[in-house]
């Protein structure tokens, strides 16, 4: 007999009233199977996080599991991922997803027994999330030295610039990775730390006089901003990179080079099956995005305005390069 999967999207305005963020479930099942309900907490709406959200639910898709997502976003507030997590809690969820680090830390804490897969998490150990036997997930940990030595070689950057948010564990891990890249090829790094997004602006207007180059890593915080960054980086004729290309299209990023988050929820979402297949979170521990997973993208309209000529040998790699507005070509 011929298996039917269905897939159903429903819009959640409150759930008991107590939610700021936005709620939204994905059902896809065959009556005779478990229906195992997937818990999905997501930090905040921006491109590279909901990426993964469609990465997780469109793997899961091409399975034979009977699932349902039951997605929540904690539009940025950590309060919120902890009443996230407690929602998650006395609903019962078969297995908890965080997309991003502190959503999988308020998961960690509020769902000891609870089967739980990350997604994003830049430093799992760093975050607390290591060495559970019910935690396991992938990391986006972002390769700094080379993203370094890409800026030293196009823009011969001797002080750099970095908005950082303190209150992610992640976001003071890629700090200190690039203080240590720094050091090592003798740039001076000068930060800022920031407690939320509306902050970002501000932050960079405080530094943006006193550097050659700004650089953005994979903070949730900081990226979904990054328009704000941007614009100040351009309007003080300082080149901006990004860690993530994803959010860079619909800013004045010179140059991202960064994961396909699309290809790291694909990622998740393999992890889920094998999870709910038997496989042990122990048995899987970290996973890590790998090199194919890896593009580049560079605005040669922002280079042009910054008066920086970008090598022949970057462009003809770049996954994305955009030219008088439109992206003119795609690897």
């Amino acid at each position: 007999m011929k298996k039917t999967v269905c897939t159903v999207l429903i819009l959640i305005a409150a759930v008991f009233g107590i939610f700021a963020g936005g709620s939204s479930e994905t059902t896809a099942s065959t009556p005779e199977e478990k229906t195992y309900v997937i818990g999905v907490s997501q930090l905040l709406p921006h491109p590279a996080l909901d990426a993964i959200a469609q990465g997780i639910d469109d793997y899961l898709a091409g399975t034979d599991i009977s699932y349902r997502i039951h997605l929540e976003n904690a539009n940025g507030d950590i309060s919120t991922c902890a009443s996230i997590a407690q929602l998650f809690k006395s609903e019962g969820v078969d297995i908890a997803v965080g997309i991003a680090t502190p959503t999988a830390q308020a998961l960690a804490n509020t769902l000891p027994d609870t089967l739980q897969v990350y997604a994003t998490v830049t430093d799992p150990e760093a975050a607390g999330l290591v060495g559970f036997p019910n935690i396991c997930g992938v990391s986006d940990m972002i390769p700094v030295d080379a993203h370094l030595q890409l800026l030293k070689e196009i823009t011969g950057v001797e002080r750099l610039g970095m908005v950082y948010t303190a209150v992610e564990a992640n976001g003071i891990s890629l700090m200190e990775a690039m203080k240590a890249a720094c050091e090592s090829a003798g740039v001076e790094l000068i930060t800022v730390a920031v407690n939320n997004s509306a902050e970002v602006r501000t932050a960079a207007l405080s530094i943006v006089d006193r550097i050659d180059a700004m650089y953005v890593a994979t903070d949730n915080t900081v990226i979904s901003a990054v328009a704000a960054l941007s614009d100040v980086c351009l309007s003080a004729g300082v080149p901006l990179f990004s860690a993530d290309t994803t959010s860079s299209f619909d800013s004045d990023v010179m140059i991202a080079g960064g994961f396909d988050y699309y290809k790291s929820g694909l990622l998740v979402g393999e992890t889920i099956e094998e999870v709910i297949k038997g496989a042990t979170p122990e048995e899987i521990g970290i996973r890590y995005l790998t090199v194919d997973t890896l593009e580049l993208y560079i605005n040669l309209d922002v280079a042009d305005q910054l008066g920086i000529e970008i090598p022949q040998s970057y462009i003809d790699s770049a996954a994305y390069v955009i030219r008088n507005g439109q992206t003119v070509s795609a690897t």
